[in-house]
């Protein structure tokens, strides 16, 4: 994720009520057209970015450069762009700010001239200490360019006394505290690398002889490439001329992924640590129709990402499944400059109920999370409108009742409805019927776990217990939390 100094979390009216992924990173070595691949694999990820994107190329010789607001396609989508970027090794970037304007600054990948030649980085996840260190390092004297906590990681491989690119690497990651995934590119090679924890995902993959880094496997599918495996959580991989090391620098500690990838942010044809999203997902509803069953005529996903848990759950429950709300895929976040006379309308911009499969029926609407309950509560508004008789909303994950730190844009804690209200208040709230969570012992279950050891859990699970696996130093050091919320992380 991106945090940032300069201005506050705000939200576009019109976009949907979700949780963001922060950003998506893809690095491609041996490959002469380096920066082609990587500006596809970069489509393949662009739901977990979609306000900026940038690629770094480099000859051996000299580092090439393009980086741009809005989406892939209208910064590489000519030929002309990507023969600016030669070369056979690439990285690249996009990138979700969660402030209303991404300035060209924080757009990454980041670029850097050291004494031991350029390094471009590119940055998932959010550093909790990068408010705390960015001042140590400006008492030293260091100029930051940009608002982006990654730039911390840039000035820290600055001042580091070890000689080589990768000792520099992990001398400045052991001093930070976050969740993150890197990939970075030297004159003669690409690094990834994945935080002690393991939060935020990143695959590795085979193209012919070229090894691909990226943090999907969609990624690799786009491109022809082969999944060799997850980058392990702790591990730094360095691929050259020579192959592929791999090195574990960091102290052993046990790897909290985060939860929510199989959720909602991951693509569902995505594999990661080893398991199918779409299957996950598909899982998740089946356990919501075990936990929380109810009398009805019909399943409706809220789309797109409650269709496979709407699935499940039909399947599971015996009942009809239906696209009862059809989604507009051509609006962007930024459509039009909302008046009070049409605000109320922007849920309509991108769904729209079908009328003929809701009037006179009891209608189960699965969703993958409330956060605001803004859209949760239009959407049930258009389908009770649509002649449903009984409205009822299944949500495929727990209540988020907390805010995270390790690179999802998430509201303060108090604009989190489950924060605020119990679930029958939610339920008044949104209007529906009845309303029901998965548990958080269902949603292990659906991962392939038996159940969340209280203890010692699985995964970072944050949001919806609290428990933050990595220390919030930039909150709890006594920081400004507004200049905290404001620091853009690695998107």
């Amino acid at each position: 994720m991106t945090q940032d100094f300069s201005q506050m979390l705000t939200t576009n009216p019109f976009d949907d009520d979700k949780l963001k992924e922060e950003c998506g990173v893809f690095g491609i070595f041996g490959h002469n057209g380096a920066a082609s691949l990587t500006a596809l694999g970069l489509h393949a990820l662009q739901h977990r970015g979609q306000e900026a994107a940038g690629i770094v190329s480099t000859d051996g010789e000299h580092f090439h450069s393009h980086r741009g607001s809005g989406h892939v396609a209208d910064n590489f989508g000519t030929e002309a762009v990507i023969k600016k970027l030669p070369g056979t090794m690439a990285i690249g970037h996009v990138r979700y700010s969660t402030t209303g304007e991404t300035m060209l600054r924080n757009v990454q990948p980041l670029f850097a001239d050291f004494e031991f030649g350029g390094l471009a980085i590119g940055h998932n996840g959010n550093l909790t200490n990068a408010l705390t260190l960015r001042k140590q390092l400006v008492r030293r004297g260091c100029l930051f360019q940009s608002t982006t906590d990654t730039e911390v990681i840039v000035h820290l491989i600055a001042i580091s006394l070890y000689s080589t690119v990768e000792e520099r690497v992990i001398d400045a990651l052991r001093q930070v505290e976050g969740a993150y995934s890197l990939v970075c590119l030297t004159q003669n090679s690409v690094i990834g690398v994945r935080d002690p924890l393991g939060i935020r995902p990143l695959v590795l993959g085979k193209l012919g002889g070229s090894w691909i880094l990226a943090s999907e496997s969609c990624a690799l599918d786009i491109v022809g490439a082969e999944f060799v495996r997850d980058v392990e959580a702790g591990e730094l991989v360095i691929i050259d001329h020579n192959g592929l090391r791999s090195l574990k620098p960091f102290h052993k500690v046990k790897q909290r992924f985060c939860i929510f990838e199989y959720i909602y942010f991951a693509r569902p044809d995505s594999v990661m640590e080893g398991t199918s999203v779409y299957e996950v997902r598909k899982r998740i509803g089946q356990e919501l129709a075990r936990e929380s069953h109810v009398e009805a005529d019909v399943v409706i996903p809220v789309p797109d990402s409650g269709v496979p848990a709407a699935l499940g759950y039909a399947a599971q429950a015996n009942i009809p499944f239906e696209l009862g709300i059809i989604r507009n895929h051509y609006v962007g976040r930024t459509f039009i400059e909302p008046t009070d006379s049409i605000r109320h309308l922007g849920v309509k911009l991108k769904h729209n109920a079908n009328r003929a499969h809701i009037a006179g029926k009891r209608v189960v609407l699965v969703d993958d999370s409330i956060v605001r309950g803004t859209t949760s509560t239009k959407i049930v508004e258009m389908v009770r409108q649509a002649g449903a008789t009984e409205v009822h909303m299944r949500i495929s994950s727990p209540p988020t009742t907390y805010s995270c730190f390790y690179g999802i844009d998430t509201p303060e804690r108090e604009k989190l409805l489950a924060a605020r209200y119990d679930v029958a208040g939610m339920a008044k709230l949104i209007g529906v019927d009845s309303l029901a969570f998965i548990s958080l012992d269902g949603l292990y279950r659906a991962v392939g776990e038996e159940a969340r050891d209280g203890e010692h859990p699985q995964y970072c699970d944050a949001c919806f217990t609290g428990d933050y696996p990595i220390t919030l130093t930039d909150q709890s050091g006594g920081e400004d939390p507004c200049a905290f919320s404001t620091l853009t992380g690695g998107h």
